[in-house]
C-alpha cells in the first residue's frame, strides 16, 4: 500500500467514525424527540426558524438548513403547517417567494423540546467520548465549538 492509499484509508476511517457518531446521535435524538411528537428533521425546522429571532425564512433557505430537497422541504412544511406549528407567508416583493415562520404553538413546542434536545445531545456526546473509536471526533467537535 502506497502513501496515497494510506491517506485514502485514513480519510475513509475518519468518515466512517464520523458517520457512526452521527448515527448514534441521530438515533438517540429521534427517540427522545419522538416522545414529544417530533422527528429530528421536524425539530431542525423549528430550530432554524426559532434562530431567525421573529423573522421568517424562505423555503429554499429552510431546505439548506435541513439538508432536504425542495420537494421534501415543502412536504415537511405542509405537515408542520397542518399541525399548526408553522405558517407560510407570500413574499410581497416576489409573489413566487414563500416564507415560513413559527406560529405561537410552534414556538411553544420548540421551547418545550429544546432542553430535551440539548440534554440528549450532551449525554450522547459524553457517552461517545468514553468510546476510544469515537472520542477523537467528539473532542474535535468540542474544540471546534470552543473556538466559535
Amino acid at each position: 500500500m502506497g502513501i496515497a492509499d494510506d491517506a485514502v484509508e485514513i480519510r475513509a476511517r475518519g468518515w466512517r467514525t464520523l458517520a457512526a457518531l452521527h448515527n448514534l446521535i441521530d438515533a438517540e435524538l429521534e427517540r427522545a424527540l419522538s416522545a414529544e411528537g417530533l422527528s429530528v428533521v421536524e425539530y431542525t425546522v423549528l430550530d432554524a426558524l426559532n434562530r431567525q429571532d421573529g423573522w421568517h425564512m424562505r423555503m429554499q433557505q429552510l431546505a439548506r438548513a435541513t439538508a432536504l430537497s425542495p420537494s421534501a422541504t415543502t412536504r415537511l412544511v405542509t405537515r408542520l403547517e397542518d399541525r399548526g406549528l408553522l405558517t407560510r407567508i407570500l413574499c410581497v416583493d416576489d409573489r413566487r417567494g414563500i416564507y415560513t415562520e413559527l406560529t405561537a404553538a410552534g414556538q411553544e413546542l420548540y421551547e418545550r423540546v429544546h432542553p430535551i434536545h440539548d440534554e440528549t445531545l450532551e449525554r450522547v456526546l459524553g457517552e461517545a467520548a468514553e468510546q476510544p473509536e469515537l472520542a477523537p471526533v467528539v473532542h474535535a467537535l468540542h474544540d471546534t465549538t470552543a473556538a466559535v
